[in-house]
């Protein structure tokens, strides 16, 4: 498995926080509230099992391995490159694992030796189209124990327009303006030579470049249950940042 050597990595990875906190402004509070969900939803499993889905660089897995140090951490995502500097600032944080969500099997190529506990993901499935979300869910929902959780915390959109629009202007309101952005961060990749190779693999991916299809709350909440999770429901929100928990 490729890796970044860990300076290296914790310089990137430290850059890559601070742009995400552009789109994200209360993205410590936000991992902090997933961490509390774990920690009660979790008290009494001494050993778990968390899935990390989509989980880019590592910035989730990372912060709950410190709230949760017995917990095995399995974190999946198609990016190459996100993954390489995952592996190279958090080496021992979490077990990471390429493989594409939008492809059903996923799964199988965890390695995965029983049934987990719980599952997790941050700003990373508006990427996928409501199909392919259905897919996910189920798929998901069949790696998860009876009782298990899955915590998604993401941009998500309200179908009422005016809404949605002072729930985004919530959001931007508070969020940092000082950073780079997405854009810019991914030009100042480009500059860097010794995560060339990382790069032109990553650009080799059909469709590496993401886009955001805008599902609502509800759309997920109705793909979940339709997936066969038992209970759906927002235990955090500012503006249009939320948390959603379902309960398998």
């Amino acid at each position: 498995m490729k890796s970044v050597e860990p300076q290296l990595a914790r310089e990137w990875l430290q850059r890559w926080d601070a742009q995400q906190e552009r789109y994200v402004a209360a993205r410590e509070s936000r991992f902090a509230t997933i961490g509390h969900v774990l920690a009660a939803a979790l008290r009494d499993v001494a050993d778990p099992l968390i899935l990390d889905l989509g989980c880019g660089p590592g910035s989730l897995s990372a912060r709950m391995a410190g709230r949760l140090p017995a917990a095995e951490i399995v974190g999946v995502d198609v990016d190459p490159l996100l993954l390489a500097l995952a592996r190279g600032g958090y080496p021992d944080t979490a077990r990471f694992v390429e493989a594409d969500l939008g492809v059903p099997g996923w799964s199988t190529l965890l390695g995965l030796s029983r049934k987990a506990d719980a599952a997790m993901s941050t700003t990373a499935l508006h990427y996928l189209p409501p199909d392919v979300l259905a897919e996910v869910y189920l798929e998901l929902a069949g790696q998860l124990r009876p009782g298990g959780i899955f915590v998604n915390a993401d941009n998500l959109y309200d179908e009422q327009p005016t809404i949605a629009h002072l729930a985004a202007a919530v959001r931007q309101s508070s969020a940092a303006v000082h950073n780079e952005d997405w854009s810019s961060w991914w030009r100042a990749v480009e500059e860097e030579p010794a995560l060339a190779d990382l790069l032109a693999e990553r650009e080799a991916r059909p469709g590496h470049g993401g886009g955001d299809h805008h599902v609502p709350a509800s759309v997920h909440a109705d793909l979940l249950r339709s997936a066969g999770f038992s209970e759906v429901g927002t235990v955090w929100q500012v503006g249009d940042d939320m948390i959603i928990v379902a309960v398998r």
